[in-house]
C-alpha cells in the first residue's frame, strides 16, 4: 500500500507540474482526510463551469497543479485502496422503488454497512430489480454480511433473493469467509485449503 500511495502521489505531481492540470488525490493517497472518499469529491457534482469558480476556494485547492482550470479540466487520481469486489444481488420484484430503499439501507454514506457502495437498477432482460454493490474492504465488511442485509431488508417488502453474482475478479479469502459463515465452520483456517498450501499458504498466491 505504501508503494501504491507513493506512485499515486508521484503521478499526481507530474500531471500537475508537467501538464498543468489540477489534481485531486483520493483513497489511501489522499492528502486531505475529507478527500479520502471518492464520493466526497464527486458528490459536489461540479461541471466545468462550476469547477472553474470552486477551485479558487481553499477547500477545493488541488493537491497538485494550478488553482485554475484550463481546457483540460481537472483530474482525480487514486489507485491506492484495498481490493474492490463488484457484487450484485437480484430480487424477484420489478419495483425499483423497493430496490432503491434497500440500496439506501446498505450504503455506508446513508448509515448502512461500512465499506459498501450500493445502487439499484431495473434489469430489462430479467424483469427484476438488482442491488448493485461495490465492497471496498471485504475484510471489514465481508460478502456474506452484505448479502444477509439485502435479504433482511428485502423481507420487509415481501421480496426474496433470486440470485447473486460477482463481476470480475474476487480474492479467494473473500469466498472462504462466506463459506465459513454459511457452513458454520468452527476454528477453520484459510491455510487448510489445499490450493492455498500448494501456492504457499497464507502468504502465497497465484503467480
Amino acid at each position: 500500500m505504501d508503494e501504491c500511495v507513493a506512485l499515486a502521489r508521484e503521478l499526481g505531481k507530474r500531471v500537475g507540474e508537467e501538464l498543468q492540470i489540477p489534481v485531486f488525490l483520493y483513497g489511501e493517497a489522499a492528502m486531505r482526510e475529507e478527500r479520502r472518499s471518492l464520493e466526497n469529491i464527486r458528490s459536489q457534482g461540479f461541471q466545468y463551469e462550476q469547477l472553474k469558480t470552486a477551485i479558487a476556494e481553499e477547500r477545493w485547492k488541488p493537491d497538485f497543479g494550478p488553482s485554475s482550470v484550463g481546457k483540460a479540466g481537472a483530474t482525480i487520481i487514486g489507485g491506492a485502496r484495498d481490493f474492490l469486489i463488484a457484487y450484485n444481488v437480484n430480487l424477484n420484484t420489478s419495483n425499483l422503488n423497493i430496490g432503491k430503499k434497500i440500496a439506501k439501507a446498505l450504503r455506508a454514506r446513508d448509515g448502512g454497512l461500512t465499506f459498501v457502495k450500493a445502487l439499484s437498477f431495473y434489469l430489462e432482460d430479467k424483469k427484476m430489480v438488482q442491488i448493485s454493490m461495490n465492497l471496498t474492504n471485504f475484510n471489514k465488511t465481508p460478502i456474506y454480511r452484505a448479502f444477509e442485509l439485502v435479504k433482511l431488508e428485502a423481507s420487509r417488502y415481501g421480496v426474496n433473493v433470486v440470485e447473486s453474482e460477482i463481476v470480475g475478479l474476487v480474492p479467494l479469502d473473500a469466498l472462504l469467509e462466506s463459506a465459513k459463515f454459511y457452513l458454520q465452520l468452527n476454528g477453520f483456517k484459510n491455510s487448510q485449503v489445499l490450493e492455498k498450501k500448494l501456492w504457499g499458504g497464507e502468504a502465497g498466491g497465484i503467480t
